[in-house]
């Protein structure tokens, strides 16, 4: 038996040693490359540059970058479980050691000639070499399990944007203005007239407000009512107004009162707009310049990204927007710059796209990047923080929601691996469940008390908010970019890939399902009793937010990749080429 345990551990012992081998040059592989980074790719958008119009050309790169990123993450699977098996043979490797030498260790004590002794001694080397190598191994593997992130790690603040940081926290740990006190709740959407003033025209400042991404508190549901089902761009039949946006951006409307902010950027400027909602003319521009450590020049960031991806928010008094660049500027109502300050470049491969969100005087922002990600508030009215929580999740370009759970309002985050459950009042974390995988670019979505996450190489998960238990987890389709929305019922869900879907929120069952064979990157909202989604050619489709039956869709004839924001009656459309609202004539 002890031949056995001896061949046992020779050959495990052989294979542990090959696997160390391939798993150390499939890690150093992964470092040198970024799913973002392939010379096809590249050499693709060189060529889109000067074929802006090429529809073929841009399906072919969005093709060629989702086969990269899939071959990324299957690589990384492929290390995480190597490693997993490195472990398991390891304790293979102990057990057959224990057992072969289990019966010379139990032998009674004896007087030994000089060649015993000789040999005695030579198995303790062996067995010191056995134990020092699996050691070693298990050192190994617990360092690669650490450090897999795959990516350069850097410091997110320079120097002296840190210095600064630190000087305008310190003047900002005393001011009662940064206290959220228990009479603060989820926002409402009718506070708009408490804030905003009358035009001269005379119109009445509508009601309902969309604070946010999706609606306020990132919600995804708007109490809109008397929303268009059909419009046309050419003829303008239910067109109150379209204008376009001196800068491009993939960020979302966001609308308080009569006014509509958007941002947009490019290598010379970044820059926030305040547009009328009955007129659609600009009213207003704040630019996000000279602002202590701005980088020199612009990121590198994926076309599909820009360096406009993040939508802003507002809490109806001040308005805040974030760019790629880490600027953060805010500005109040009459367009008057209150501050701006940078939180660092964003070590970020595709472009940070993370949206804002306010809770009260507070603003949220979740700064998950490559190295030294967090989540912070910071005071709506001067920048100085109110507190920051450090994660060690990988990026991600999630944003985060405002949910009730346990019948108290708190943050919500999505990140990978996690999502966490945060106080709205000093960030301490209420609980957190690692379930998520890959890119998580998708944000969650909240109904009764029960949060719900979703994503391409994870899965779909309903999270009691109360306990952080889970309660279902289903995987039949998977949002790439697309956010969830959620009903106390259903859940909505969109993906690149062309499927829509809803699960049934209290089993995970798929419902209703649509094969619409066009990707979608917005995300769903519920308003009016329906849900209103656009695809990326510009395509809406409305469905019914009690069954998910498709009501009716048609063709824009613009490109859509922003999320749609409602208010009185009133809807207002991002395009890649312009903004627009529709209106019931």
């Amino acid at each position: 038996m002890r031949k056995v345990y001896r061949n046992i551990a020779i050959v495990t012992a052989v294979f542990m040693l090959v696997l160390v081998a391939m798993l150390g040059v499939s890690y150093y592989q992964m470092q040198q490359v970024s799913p973002l980074q392939t010379e096809v790719i590249e050499t693709l958008k060189e060529l889109n540059e000067g074929n802006a119009d090429n529809e073929s050309l841009q399906l072919q790169i969005r093709q060629l970058d989702l086969i990269s990123r899939k071959a990324y993450f299957v690589q990384e699977g492929q290390l995480k479980t190597g490693i997993y098996i490195l472990l398991g043979m390891a304790l293979v490797l102990i057990v057959s050691l224990n057992m072969y030498f289990k019966e010379s260790m139990n032998l009674p004590e004896k007087e030994l000639d000089p060649i015993d002794e000789w040999m005695t001694k030579s198995r303790s080397r062996k067995y010191i070499t056995w134990a020092s190598s699996i050691a070693a191994v298990a050192v190994l593997a617990i360092v690669i399990l650490q450090n897999l992130n795959f990516k350069k790690s850097g410091d997110v603040l320079g120097g002296e944007a840190e210095e600064e940081l630190l000087a305008e926290n310190a003047e900002g740990d005393g001011e009662a203005s940064g206290d959220v006190t228990a009479a603060d709740s989820v926002q409402t959407e009718e506070t708009a007239d408490s804030v905003a003033t009358a035009e001269d025209d005379g119109l009445p400042i509508p009601k309902i407000t969309s604070n946010a991404f999706r609606g306020n508190n990132s919600s995804a549901m708007s109490s809109a009512k008397g929303i268009a089902t059909s419009w046309d761009l050419k003829s303008k039949k239910n067109i109150l107004w379209q204008a376009s946006v001196p800068k491009h951006g993939y960020n979302s409307p966001v609308i308080n009162g009569r006014n509509v902010f958007v941002t947009g950027a490019d290598n010379a400027a970044r820059e926030l707009y305040c547009f009328d909602i009955y007129t659609g003319e600009l009213k207003w521009t704040v630019k996000a310049d000279k602002i202590p450590g701005s980088p020199s020049s612009m990121p590198k960031v994926n076309a599909d990204t820009g360096l406009a991806a993040s939508t802003v928010a507002t809490n109806g008094q001040q308005v805040c927007a974030i760019f790629a660049t880490g600027d953060v500027i805010c500005a109040d109502m009459e367009g008057k710059r209150l501050w701006a300050k940078n939180l660092g470049l964003p070590d970020n491969h595709y472009g940070y796209a993370s949206s804002l969100l306010m809770y009260g005087n507070e603003l949220i922002i979740q700064y998950e990047n490559n190295s030294n990600g967090k989540v912070l508030a910071l005071n709506a009215a001067n920048g100085n923080q109110l507190w920051s929580k450090s994660v060690k999740d990988k990026i991600a370009w999630s944003s985060p929601i405002i949910a009730t759970l346990g019948g108290k309002p708190a943050l919500v985050v999505m990140g990978n691996p996690a999502i966490t459950a945060y106080s709205l009042s000093n960030g301490a974390e209420l609980w957190r469940v690692e379930c998520m995988s890959g890119e998580v670019g998708s944000s969650p979505a909240a109904s009764n008390g029960v949060v719900f996450g979703a994503s391409e190489y994870a899965k779909c998960i309903a999270i009691d908010g109360a306990t952080g238990e889970t309660l279902w987890e289903a995987s039949d389709y998977l949002p790439e970019c697309s956010s969830l929305a959620a009903t106390s019922n259903l859940v909505f869900c969109a993906t690149s890939y062309g499927m829509v879907c809803a699960y049934d929120a209290k089993t995970g069952a798929v419902t209703k399902e649509h094969d619409l064979s066009t990707p979608f990157y917005s995300s769903p909202v519920v308003a009016d009793g329906k849900v209103f989604l656009f695809s990326n050619s510009g395509k809406a489709y409305i469905f019914s937010a009690s069954d998910f039956s498709l009501i009716t869709s048609f063709e824009t004839g613009e490109k859509t990749f922003a999320t749609p924001a409602f208010s009185d009656g009133m809807m207002v459309v991002r395009t890649d080429k312009s903004i627009y609202c529709v209106k019931k004539s």
